[in-house]
């Protein structure tokens, strides 16, 4: 799964609903005491079923013995670790292609094991969470779950390994690989894809904690969606919304479920707003480490959003003016969409993939251009000078082409102090 470990923070004080804890999925005639603190009740194990219906573990998932995970991960040790965080780690481990046994390092197939905290209720629930959710669904842009463990106060879970890490890393660590507007325009489609898919299944998912450290990409930069720990099926019967406990991440949020606890589908899609706001910048959401000012980022850049000079202006310096300047527009418009404060206003995410890839694909068509035998650079007046922008230069979409003001970052929120991921 990546370099990344869930472990999303709770933004509210709302009180917690009751959760049923299950026992062992392995062991469905033996019960278990829940490991939370203070709740020594006993629960029937969920039945396994071939399709993944209400609270039953698909039958499609391998059930891991921890001794087969700890030998997959040469005892969990410390050098074969991706991510932390509050509930637990994500180590790298190897099991065979075929018969899913663990194997020795670099033999077999690579996976991601997370292996939550004994003492952690929350990792438990999340752990149910995960299966209940991952066990039902498959779709290209969702992580796949390959298998769990249930072993008394041992509870883990095995995903495909996700060869570059997450988004985050990308992004935010010192040190990275810049990512081009190709790649990110991939991986803004290819999340938007796995959001949409959730939203408008049989039973509609509210994913809860859309953020660039729950996006993971493969080699080839595909983006899956992880961490499905705090996913909740939406609202029924004609509601509109359902409320629960107010937890995710700082940053990313939407304000209605902050501020009275209610959850809409479209809640979701300001969170993907951030993100691809934070695609667009480079800069996190939330950094205490800029400018007063300016630690908010969506508060700082909704200015300038609106304005294609002043959007230059914010945009990611590792980029090098390689982006269309038709296409940033285009993608900031939709990001202020996406920030909408009431979640009616805010398009659907099947809205939002559509556009994203009109964007795409008009940036394909151009390129393709360019490349052929009727397109003449010299023919392309660069209109740079002074910040001017000439008609005839502004391009609608090309990774290798577009300008922007040179030089100048005049206004764009510091990165100094930021995290490395």
């Amino acid at each position: 799964m990546g370099n990344c470990c869930g472990g999303a923070r709770q933004v509210g004080s709302h009180r917690s609903p009751v959760h049923t804890i299950p026992s062992s999925p392995e062991h469905g005639q033996h019960k278990h005491t829940n490991p939370a603190k203070g709740v020594g009740e006993k629960r029937k194990a969920p039945e396994r079923s071939s399709n993944g219906g209400g609270d039953s573990i698909s039958s499609s998932l391998k059930a891991f013995t921890f001794a087969e995970l700890k030998s997959a991960t040469r005892n969990f040790r410390p050098d074969s670790v991706l991510g932390e965080g509050g509930f637990g780690c994500v180590y790298k481990g190897w099991i065979d292609e075929n018969t899913l046994a663990p194997s020795k390092v670099g033999i077999g197939m690579p996976v991601a094991v997370k292996k939550s905290s004994n003492d952690s209720s929350q990792g438990l629930l999340e752990w149910q969470a995960e299966v209940k959710f991952l066990g039902k669904f498959t779709h290209a842009n969702l992580v796949k779950l390959i298998g769990y463990c249930w072993e008394e106060r041992q509870y883990l879970l095995v995903y495909e390994y996700m060869q570059k890490g997450s988004l985050e890393s990308h992004l935010f660590r010192k040190g990275a690989e810049p990512l081009s507007w190709e790649v990110r325009m991939k991986i803004a489609i290819g999340a938007a894809n796995g959001l949409a898919f959730l939203h408008t299944s049989e039973k509609q998912v509210i994913y809860r904690d859309f953020k660039a450290s729950n996006i993971l990409l493969d080699g080839n930069y595909n983006a899956k969606l992880s961490d499905f720990g705090l996913a909740k099926f939406g609202p029924i019967d004609g509601a509109s919304h359902i409320t629960t406990r107010v937890m995710g991440t700082h940053g990313y949020a939407a304000p209605e479920y902050l501020a009275t606890g209610h959850l809409y589908v479209r809640s979701d899609v300001y969170g993907f707003g951030v993100v691809l706001l934070e695609m667009l910048t480079g800069l996190k959401a939330v950094d205490t480490n800029r400018p007063s000012g300016q630690h908010n980022l969506i508060e700082w850049a909704k200015p300038w959003l609106s304005d294609k000079k002043k959007l230059r202006k914010i945009l990611d310096p590792r980029l090098e003016n390689q982006y269309p300047q038709k296409g940033a527009f285009q993608l900031a418009q939709m990001v202020q969409k996406c920030l909408e404060h009431d979640p009616k206003n805010r398009p659907s995410m099947e809205d939002v993939l559509e556009r994203l890839e009109q964007v795409n694909l008009m940036m394909e068509r151009q390129k393709e251009f360019e490349t052929s035998p009727f397109y003449h650079k010299s023919n392309v007046i660069e209109g740079r000078s002074g910040g001017g922008h000439s008609p005839h230069r502004e391009r609608v979409a090309s990774n290798t082409a577009g300008s922007r003001a040179v030089g100048s970052s005049q206004g764009r929120p510091l990165a100094s102090g930021q995290k490395a991921y």
